[in-house]
């Protein structure tokens, strides 16, 4: 009897963590329906009624929302991925925005993100574009101007 009850201790605890983790494949239908939602916007806009479009709108919304939802929790499952570790740099933080001029010493090939892929971001469409890291915060940046293209501050835990 006592055996029954630790394995039910056991299973109702392990269970909500299962139940809450996503895979890779939940996170790619999630990218894929979005798409679709923005498919269907594009052409309600072209051939739709105004009531089309906003309805459309909402629902590129509601997808762009469940996709931030299931990497949020993939990320949350999968904690030793984004584990910050012992990382220093030899110069101090600075809070970058979207659209700042960075010197090449902040971006140089020592702080690219080798494998982006790994931790779920998006690849860059352009050659010149790197993700690089800077203390816990993921930048992408121009590698031929320094500018910053886009910004996830606390990426790392």
């Amino acid at each position: 009897m006592r055996k029954l009850i630790i394995l039910g201790l056991i299973a109702a605890t392990a269970m909500p963590g299962a139940v809450m983790a996503q895979s890779r494949g939940e996170v790619r239908d999630s990218a894929r329906d979005l798409r679709q939602e923005q498919r269907e916007l594009r052409d309600a806009e072209r051939y739709g009624s105004r009531h089309d479009v906003r309805e459309q709108r909402r629902d590129v919304r509601d997808a762009r929302q469940e996709l931030r939802e299931d990497w949020r929790d993939y990320r949350r499952s999968h904690r030793d991925v984004y584990r910050g570790g012992n990382w220093r740099a030899p110069f101090r933080y600075n809070r970058w925005e979207a659209g700042s001029q960075l010197r090449p010493s902040y971006y140089s090939s020592r702080y690219y993100i080798s494998d982006p892929y790994r931790y779920r971001l998006p690849r860059p469409n352009n050659p010149n574009l790197r993700w690089v890291r800077h203390y816990n915060d993921v930048l992408l940046v121009n590698v031929r101007s320094g500018r910053v293209m886009e910004v996830h501050r606390g990426f790392f835990w």
